[in-house]
């Protein structure tokens, strides 16, 4: 399957799991990887937000990239994410060629002084170090405008678009702006892709698949047969698990999914500031009904093990 195919599929964002000291622990992430390989899930992103990139150190990142690789082991395409200032975000593209990458995701400068042909500029740079890695732009703010999206898709490298951005008008703007050939992704997870594909995206992003990836396979399978109803069946199941996600301003974003990695036994570690943790007792009984309810809690240790005999 070519790359721009897979991009149309779900590209699951993992988490960083960390230790007991706070140092990545990246290791963690085998049965992880392995359950969401083995679902189907055609995508996997280190260093995404779910992987709270901007919570790592760039020599974190780089670990990050070069483990997530050796335990993907090239049975999905690895996409790295890249970002930051322009000299870190030329060094990570640099570490993802070495590492073995696929492609790129680059983060939108959240500089409070970015410009559209500034973010050109930066896309340009970020080309040159990739050797050749396709590029998807992760696309959190839409006030750029059309026209500079539009300039931003048509450098070469470029072949997607992760739109997050609840704006499907906007979207629907920009893929009419755009060459034909650019995927655009929806990336604001499970909830919004209906939405977003009714518009002409293809594919979404997801953090779910850390807990429960054979479900967001389905949602998947569902969107792309054309049925939309019955994606929104499957999208409503879990929709209480996204709730908790999108509180505090979604400072518990990360802090859900690591949550409920570790009621799986799944230990990730906690979320690091700035995010929220842990979650809230409130929150904390939400998610444990939501994961009780679809039977997604670690099965109970055999009697032979509780007991020692």
């Amino acid at each position: 399957m070519s790359f721009t195919k897979a991009l149309t599929g779900i590209s699951g964002i993992l988490v960083t799991p960390f230790d007991a000291d706070d140092r990545i622990a990246p290791r963690r992430l085998v049965p992880i990887v392995d359950r969401a390989v083995a679902a189907g899930v055609h995508i996997l992103v280190s260093n995404g937000n779910t992987g709270e990139f901007y919570g790592l150190t760039i020599d974190e990142a780089e670990a990050m990239l070069a483990e997530t690789a050796e335990i993907i082991a090239g049975r999905v395409p690895l996409v790295a994410g890249v970002g930051r200032s322009v000299k870190d975000a030329e060094r990570l593209a640099r570490a993802a060629q070495e590492a073995g990458a696929t492609a790129l995701m680059v983060h939108q400068p959240p500089d409070p002084f970015v410009s559209p042909r500034g973010i050109t500029a930066y896309l340009r740079r970020v080309e040159q170090a990739a050797g050749g890695l396709p590029i998807v732009l992760y696309l959190r703010n839409d006030a750029i405008g059309t026209a500079a999206i539009a300039e931003l898709c048509a450098i070469p490298s470029v072949v997607g678009v992760k739109w997050a951005t609840p704006n499907p008008l906007r979207l629907a703007d920009a893929i009419a702006a755009a060459a034909p050939d650019i995927v655009w992704v929806g990336g604001l997870a499970e909830t919004w892709a209906p939405t977003l594909y009714a518009v002409g995206a293809r594919g979404f992003t997801s953090g779910l698949i850390n807990v429960w990836p054979a479900h967001s396979v389905a949602i998947h399978t569902a969107l792309e047969a054309g049925d939309y109803a019955g994606a929104n069946r499957l999208i409503a199941k879990m929709r209480a698990f996204e709730d908790v996600r999108a509180e505090e301003l979604n400072g518990t974003n990360v802090t859900g999914v690591k949550a409920a990695l570790a009621l799986q036994g799944l230990d990730c570690g906690p979320a690091r500031p700035p995010s929220a943790w842990p979650l809230s007792p409130a929150q904390a009984g939400r998610l444990a009904t939501f994961m009780t309810d679809n039977g997604l809690l670690a099965a109970p240790a055999p009697a032979s093990a509780r007991t020692g005999t």
